[in-house]
């Protein structure tokens, strides 16, 4: 997130964010929004968390924060399937490659989270942009080479969406692109090389925070609007996709400003009626920000 003004922004959106907001939009798809969980902990590093994977069924959860820690846990869910509480079966402070633990900051803003079907954990960094691979959660790091082109990222602008296809390839896109041409790359780490494998249509109003690939198959992302003093908006645009390319972005959920904190994590599954999209805020540990968990249903 843009660092100037956080405070007066943070504080402008604490005070909305009990005040209430207009329904989200979207468009020629049906979309059920189910609830929002509000999750308090005690724990001193508890919050900032930018990245989320839910398990299958939709009782586990892996949460990750910018100050390079990651928990998990269960969920409890009402007879609804709406979230009721959170606990916490274990933490961990991510390691380098040396088996040193990260510190907040330059090394340690992790962004991006993805479990691939062994379980092993991917996680995209900011500061020194790059992704690694995490066996164990208490273990050192395993260093994924870099893409030439993250060399050329923005400051505090870089991999912030990470995801994992079923085969196993990861795909990652920057928070921000500087090029003349309307589109965002999409990378993707496949058999030990990376490649341009697609491109996403950039809005310069939007920026990609988080991905996920969904049990059809499509690579969903969520994208943040950032507008100062007037807080944060949301939207998830979903693409079909393939080896041949991404099909045009279809979009599903739009929020107004203000309606939610800061999301910046999303996780795609299927609940049994629908493909469940369940998303965090990053609450930057500022005191009128909070932690929410968003859950909407597609039918």
């Amino acid at each position: 997130m843009p660092g100037p003004r956080r405070a007066l922004i943070s504080a402008a959106l604490g005070l909305a964010l009990s005040a209430g907001a207009a329904a989200p939009t979207c468009a020629d798809i049906t979309v059920e929004y189910l609830g929002t969980h509000v999750w308090t902990r005690a724990d001193e590093d508890f919050g900032g968390f930018s990245g989320i994977d839910v398990s299958a069924d939709g009782f586990s959860y892996t949460v990750l924060s910018d100050r390079g820690t990651v928990r998990w846990g269960s969920i409890l869910r009402d007879g609804q399937g709406r979230i009721r509480s959170l606990s916490t079966a274990g933490r961990a402070r991510l390691q380098d490659s040396t088996g040193t633990k990260l510190r907040p900051g330059y090394l340690g803003d992790a962004e991006g989270l993805a479990i691939d079907g062994e379980g092993r954990m991917f996680v995209s960094f900011e500061g020194l942009d790059r992704i690694a691979r995490f066996d164990d959660p208490d273990g050192p790091a395993t260093r994924i080479p870099p893409a030439p082109e993250f060399q050329s990222l923005l400051r505090n602008a870089g991999l912030e969406a990470l995801a994992v296809t079923p085969e196993g390839d990861l795909l990652t896109m920057p928070e921000r692109w500087n090029s003349p041409e309307p589109l965002t790359p999409v990378w993707r780490f496949r058999d030990g090389a990376w490649s341009t494998a697609f491109h996403l249509p950039r809005d310069e109003r939007w920026a990609p925070v988080g991905a996920d690939v969904g049990p059809d198959g499509r690579l969903y992302v969520l994208e943040r609007d950032f507008r100062g003093l007037r807080g944060f908006a949301s939207r998830v645009r979903r693409y079909a996709m393939d080896d041949a390319g991404l099909g045009p972005p279809e979009p599903i959920l739009e929020t107004s400003l203000m309606q939610f904190d800061n999301l910046e994590g999303i996780a795609v599954w299927a609940d049994g009626q629908g493909i469940r999209i369940t998303m965090i805020s990053d609450d930057n540990f500022l005191f009128v920000q909070r932690t929410e968990l968003v859950e909407y249903r597609i039918r």
